[in-house]
């Protein structure tokens, strides 16, 4: 048992040294989707979630995927019912779509507590290109956002 102590010392050093895989954001893309509590239609249903909403991918499991959301819940849902197409949602309100990555920069538009925003790309430290559903399209802060 002693000669093994090295190799699982080795081991163990090895696996602390990989990088964490990326977080895995995407966003509900069926009108409403139904929650459970495990991975299987048999399953307790929780909540509807609707589209548009992002989530993060936590697990996969055959055809299912665990999810968590803005809020911190962590749920059961299709993997059919989730596309690709990033998007945030606002957790602090007013939330301000900005011309520029700019705090002083002109307001494009003003958005409620859990409006869903597309996620355009990263942009300057601290904020996100998006669009809104009306076309309004700008730079918003990450910390007035989730799914990022």
């Amino acid at each position: 048992m002693a000669m093994w102590r090295p190799t699982l010392l080795a081991l163990s050093l090895l696996g602390a040294a990989i990088p964490a895989l990326a977080v895995d954001f995407r966003s509900v893309d069926v009108p409403a989707a139904i929650l459970y509590d495990a991975p299987s239609q048999k399953g307790k249903k929780l909540y509807l979630i609707k589209a548009q909403t992002p989530v993060e991918v936590v697990v996969r499991l055959e055809g299912w995927s665990k999810v968590r959301d803005a809020e911190g819940t962590l749920a059961w849902i299709e993997s059919r019912s989730l596309a690709e197409k990033r998007t945030l949602v606002v957790t602090t309100a007013p939330a301000q779509i900005r011309q520029a990555a700019q705090p002083d920069a002109a307001v494009v538009a003003e958005l409620d507590k859990w409006v869903a925003v597309e996620f355009i790309e990263p942009a300057s430290p601290g904020w996100a290109k998006v669009r809104h559903r009306d076309g309004a399209t700008g730079y918003v802060r990450s910390t007035q956002v989730w799914g990022l």
